[in-house]
């Protein structure tokens, strides 16, 4: 990396000095494992389905080139680029939401998708991302603006995208997103009874859409009841798990991806545990615990509360998905068809996880000597911010 020394001034070694590329490694890691799942995984569900055998793997490979592209864009941006992309992106993806109870694909009984030539879209995962750099801002905008309404701005944006998940409905993603939500809403100050009156009120959700969605009450029921209903796809998995032992039974030997509808989707860890065996599994939960831990870890030291309450959320929302997408297929928690980040077949999840860690890397990168490039971070430090 002589090359990328201080001594040199271009703006690809302004970036690489001020970028956090221990995150950025992982992120190349985990593409990586992405591309070597989708070739053991994806070629037998396209037979399946009467498909190419290399459709998903070309798909999937356009999509993780284009997500790299993204995560690199983005973390070029500076703190009012972030902010400015964030309004943007929540606005098109709460409006391209409230399309899909109009126009979207209805798939097993839910409305999340917009058919586009070659593709569709599910246009709630854009709202991750998106709804945690605003909130953060409203959060923390008291602190420069006195009397600045954030609190009430942000529950009333988040009673709206509450509303259109709960139509669609989606209920794993209205979770990550109430949780990112009180993550923040604890880091902002709020005390630890309004916290937990929060964390009820989600309980008291959850026992609501027990109560209302059959899919979601046939999950649970499945989970807590393993003698009764059909588990063809837990049981499926954790025999994949067993099959791979230690060391996985080699690449393309699996036979998972071959009974799973889902094997280069939801269930893709599987297809991991069988090939690759149990190692390389811990090695994958260890590259995104990296992330998610050396973030928060970076955030301790923070003195912006922008930064620090927005990609507590970011991270956040990307540490829960992974975790539920793990936990989904060892069956730690009821099933959830939710993207394992980055590996998981799919382009919407590409590009929002992308847009995710592009963010963080936007937000955690040093901009001491570098802002001439990147553009003002437009955030004083704390003692430089007086109320108006």
């Amino acid at each position: 990396m002589s090359g990328l020394s201080r001594i040199n001034t271009s703006w690809v070694a302004k970036w690489w000095r001020s970028i956090d590329r221990v995150t950025l490694i992982c992120v190349g890691i985990l593409i990586g494992f992405g591309y070597i799942l989708m070739l053991a995984a994806s070629p037998a569900v396209a037979v399946r389905i009467g498909a190419s055998r290399d459709m998903f793997i070309f798909k999937q490979v356009c999509f993780l080139v284009l997500a790299l592209f993204i995560v690199m864009a983005t973390s070029l941006l500076s703190l009012r680029g972030v902010r400015l992309t964030a309004w943007i992106g929540f606005v098109l993806a709460l409006g391209a939401t409230f399309l899909t109870l109009v126009h979207g694909i209805e798939i097993k009984g839910a409305r999340r998708w917009i058919a586009l030539p070659m593709m569709s879209v599910q246009p709630s995962e854009f709202l991750k991302p998106f709804f945690a750099v605003i909130t953060a801002w409203l959060l923390t905008r008291r602190g420069v603006k006195a009397y600045f309404p954030g609190m009430a701005i942000s529950l009333g944006l988040f009673g709206l995208v509450l509303f259109l998940l709960k139509s669609q409905p989606d209920i794993g993603m209205l979770s990550v997103i109430t949780t990112v939500f009180l993550t923040q809403l604890f880091l902002d100050g709020m005390s630890l009874f309004l916290v937990g009156a929060g964390v009820a009120g989600m309980a008291a959700a959850f026992v609501g859409a027990y109560m209302v969605f059959p899919h979601v009450r046939s999950r649970v029921e499945r989970f807590l009841h393993p003698a009764v209903g059909d588990h063809y796809q837990i049981d499926t998995a954790l025999r994949a798990f067993g099959n791979g032992g230690l060391l996985g039974r080699g690449p393309g030997e699996g036979r998972v991806k071959d009974l799973l509808p889902d094997a280069h989707a939801d269930f893709v860890f599987a297809v991991a545990g069988e090939e690759f065996g149990m190692l390389v599994c811990l090695f994958i939960i260890g590259v995104f615990a990296t992330i998610v831990i050396r973030t928060l870890l970076k955030l301790l030291h923070e003195k912006d509360p922008f930064i620090a309450v927005a990609t507590a959320g970011l991270v956040t929302g990307f540490g829960l998905q992974a975790f539920v997408n793990m936990g989904s297929t060892l069956h730690l928690i009821p099933t959830k068809g939710m993207t394992l980040p980055f590996i998981s077949y799919g382009g919407s999840s590409a590009m929002s996880v992308a847009l995710t860690i592009g963010m963080v890397l936007a937000l955690t990168r040093n901009r001491v000597g570098d802002d001439l490039l990147f553009g003002s971070a437009s955030s004083p430090p704390p003692s430089q911010k007086v109320p108006s």
